[in-house]
């Protein structure tokens, strides 16, 4: 295996569509170097060109088997992501909505590796931080979060500070010579906040309390 047009056209065609689709990086990889080997490029070429060992090159040119997708997963993926309960997802996304404080952390927010070691201690399954992740990205996207300060407002402050700023504008446009109000762009009052990313549902942008430096 490993020469120019050795592929089928239907072996082609299924492969380049696993490429686009398929939800494992790897298995993507693997299937990578299966066309560009049915395109001549020896396995060094493909070392070079998507930056994987040559001892994977020509493992995976050796064992994969173009007309069964299922000859490029090792036992590795095979065994643990089948793990996955239901009561273990259904208790990552009850951890996931709320803050890792809550729990105990020192840390902010919640990435894969965290959610993996805090649900393997919780129920005794482990998974990999890829496969919490992979369970995630069906519901939830890795975004910006937004954050909310209003915790760390004082009402009778704010209520006075904005009286007299409305008082300062009031003489800017009476008396401009007297007085001016200047507003610098990309500037403004702030405690800090440090942005952090975190894990959200699909079509919304969590909201978390800002952190101060």
């Amino acid at each position: 295996m490993g020469f120019r047009n050795y592929l089928t056209s239907e072996e082609k065609q299924e492969l380049q569509k696993q490429l686009k689709f398929h939800e494992h990086p790897d298995i993507r990889e693997r299937i990578l170097i299966l066309l560009l080997r049915n395109d001549g490029r020896t396995q060094q070429e493909i070392v070079d060109l998507i930056g994987c060992s040559l001892r994977k090159v020509a493992y995976w040119s050796t064992h994969g088997d173009p007309s069964k997708l299922d000859s490029l997963i090792d036992d590795r993926m095979k065994g643990n992501y089948h793990k996955a309960t239901d009561q273990y997802i259904d208790l990552l996304i009850e951890v996931i909505d709320k803050e890792p404080q809550d729990y105990g952390y020192e840390f902010g927010t919640w990435i894969a590796e965290r959610l993996a070691s805090h649900l393997g201690k919780e129920t005794g399954i482990k998974l990999s931080s890829s496969q919490v992740r992979r369970i995630l990205v069906k519901k939830y996207v890795y975004i910006w979060s937004k954050y909310s300060l209003e915790d760390k407002q004082d009402p009778e402050k704010r209520k006075l500070f904005k009286a007299k700023l409305e008082e300062y504008i009031r003489i800017a446009k009476e008396s401009p010579e007297r007085l001016q109000i200047w507003f610098w762009d990309k500037s403004g009052f702030s405690l800090r906040v440090n942005r952090r990313k975190t894990w959200t549902k699909k079509g919304s942008r969590k909201k978390v309390p800002g952190l101060t430096a």
